[in-house]
């Protein structure tokens, strides 16, 4: 039963919630950012003319797409990680570093795979005829995709990769089964200490609002912004 007094006690827990913000915030953007990285290198192999590239590449990408998130978290930190001593040292105090790596690693791979796609629709959405162009003034294939290519799939794709940051945001609630101190971690150890759960559920769904909400209009507006400079 939902009560103000189980709300007051909640309260007095807030620093926990805090903690659990920053872990989140920087769980999924390091997550985000080392996808992209892989995202990079898996879209180049897929559009390589080698075959085995391509497969593996195209294997990685489904094989992620295609199993829950859960399942490739708890391989990666009970399995892939299981023999490995990683630094038991807290990241600001309060951050387990050996559960937290395995979080980002797992989130990290399945952002890849998704990431892999939108950058790979970002790069062939670019006119292949400045490619011939570039050839044409004896640029190389890297540096026709560092300079003429990439600078303009960036542009595409900007919101698509933001919007993945906000799902990321959403998804790395599962880190708290491997004692990952996120914000489901808080509600976790605030259910415990006050044997209620209802009211550290509704403020974990208000925090992960005005995470998700705020950042979700701030990407729509700066969409709107780009494709009104793509107007004639």
């Amino acid at each position: 039963m939902i009560s103000w007094n189980n709300f007051l006690k909640t309260f007095k827990y807030m620093q926990l919630f805090w903690e659990g913000l920053v872990c989140t915030v920087s769980l999924s953007a390091l997550s985000v950012v080392a996808g992209f990285i892989l995202a990079l290198v898996l879209a180049t192999m897929r559009l390589a003319k080698f075959k085995p590239l391509r497969f593996v590449a195209t294997t990685y990408v489904e094989l992620f797409r295609a199993t829950p998130m859960m399942v490739q978290l708890f391989l990666i930190y009970h399995v892939a990680l299981a023999g490995v001593s990683l630094p038991t040292f807290k990241l600001f105090g309060f951050i387990r570093f050996e559960r937290f790596i395995p979080g980002v690693i797992a989130l990290s791979l399945n952002s890849g795979a998704y990431l892999c796609e939108i950058v790979r629709s970002g790069i062939q959405s670019v006119d292949m005829g400045q490619t011939e162009a570039a050839r044409s003034l004896g640029l190389t294939a890297w540096q026709n995709m560092r300079y003429i290519v990439l600078p303009q799939a960036m542009k595409n794709i900007l919101p698509a990769i933001a919007n993945e940051f906000v799902t990321i945001i959403k998804e790395s609630s599962i880190a708290w089964t491997i004692g990952v101190q996120d914000i489901m971690g808080a509600v976790n150890s605030v259910t415990a200490a006050t044997f209620s759960m209802a009211e550290p559920l509704i403020v974990a769904t208000c925090i992960y609002f005005c995470l998700t909400f705020p950042t979700s209009k701030v990407i729509q507006h700066f969409e709107r912004k780009m494709s009104r400079g793509d107007k004639r």
